[in-house]
């Protein structure tokens, strides 16, 4: 069995929470090449969207492995050290335990994991996003796997007829349900449709029995019990032979879906597909990026990226969420462009709320403001 692992984490934004400082690539890139000429990779790969590192990684030792989750703990721990000496916004700010404890779960860094046995091809998307939450996945992945209008595959190959599995799982309950798509479909829709709390996880093809699908899944707000950044999250996609096609899986980010985020972690804002040269939110903390690199594994190596949405056809999407921006920027601080209180628990809200809890008196008692 083969895996493919992308573990990133925002250790220092360069500048702000804009990108990432090309010395902390650099020292990734000589870590990776080390890994590899151990043995502890069979390949690796540095990549970025916004100010979030990301290591996508080939290797044989399954996922969750102690030994790559160390590994780039430690990276980490040394591109803090170089986003400390340059003085960057943030630094470590992903990191949110002193000690490794065997994996990365419930330490900061966000990670996506598919172990699979190699097809004779073996196209895989990685996508990257910065400015948004793990539930920013559930709408494309719908599309992807169970909205024919999105994938023609479901309806004219035999392979993906019968349908595919959804393992959701509820963030706020640390429970997961896995739905039987299309017969469940409905009721799939009634949770996924809840972005914040419930989070497609993995989808499993059941012509193929083989994983189709992972994303990560850490909210860093749940696990601090405070807001203490974005949770930029990073998902792995199979595509062909019994599974959607690149361009199926492409397809439904060709249309800017509003995703919570931007600035604070605290708006709506829609999700913009971009090369790598344009992965670096500024305005507003936004609008949100995807970026999506397209690999052949073979043999173990990554053969690529491909830049895939560094292509005109996203044009008219990047025109629309530039649209949306504006319109949605436009109400200030008001929703549905600030996210509602409840999706503010685990923000700089609660703080405000707790100063102000002795001045709140039941309507039929207070006095007027003119009487006072």
């Amino acid at each position: 069995m083969t895996t493919l692992s992308i573990i990133k984490a925002d250790t220092g934004g360069f500048v702000g929470h804009s990108a990432v400082h090309p010395d902390m690539e650099h020292a990734a890139r000589e870590w990776l090449a080390d890994a590899v000429n151990t043995g502890l990779l069979s390949d690796g790969q540095v990549a970025s969207c916004g100010d979030d590192l990301a290591l996508i990684m080939v290797h044989g030792h399954g996922a969750d492995a102690e030994a790559v989750h160390s590994f780039a703990w430690e990276l980490f721990q040394h591109t803090t050290s170089i986003a400390q000496r340059l003085g960057l916004y943030g630094a470590g700010q992903d990191l949110l335990s002193d000690a490794f404890s065997g994996n990365l779960r419930g330490m900061g860094p966000g990670y996506a994991e598919l172990e699979f046995t190699e097809r004779p091809s073996e196209p895989m998307i990685c996508f990257l996003a910065d400015k948004t939450e793990p539930g920013a996945w559930n709408l494309p992945l719908y599309r992807m796997f169970a909205d024919p209008f999105n994938t023609a595959g479901l309806v004219i190959d035999k392979n993906m007829h019968p349908g595919f599995l959804f393992e959701v799982y509820d963030l706020h309950e640390e429970k997961r349900i896995v739905f039987d798509c299309p017969s469940e479909l409905y009721d799939m829709l009634m949770y996924i449709g809840a972005p914040a709390r419930y989070v497609v996880h993995r989808i499993h093809s059941k012509t193929l029995a083989a994983t189709a699908a992972a994303t990560s899944t850490q909210r860093l707000s749940l696990i601090a019990g405070k807001y203490v950044g974005k949770d930029d999250p990073v998902m792995i996609v199979r595509c062909q032979s019994g599974l959607p096609a690149v361009g199926e899986v492409l397809e439904p980010f060709a249309f800017p879906y509003t995703v919570a985020g931007c600035m604070r972690g605290s708006h709506h804002a829609p999700l913009m597909p971009v090369g790598l040269d344009q992965a670096h939110p500024t305005r507003f903390d936004g609008p949100p990026r995807v970026v999506a690199l397209g690999f052949q594994v073979t043999d173990g190596k990554l053969v690529g990226p491909r830049d895939l949405f560094a292509d005109p056809s996203f044009d008219r999407a990047r025109q629309q969420a530039n649209v949306t921006m504006d319109y949605l920027r436009r109400h200030g601080p008001f929703e549905p462009h600030r996210l509602p209180l409840e999706d503010l628990e685990y923000t700089t809200m609660r703080q405000l709320e707790d100063d102000l809890t002795d001045r709140w008196q039941p309507i039929h008692e207070a006095p007027a403001p003119a009487e006072r």
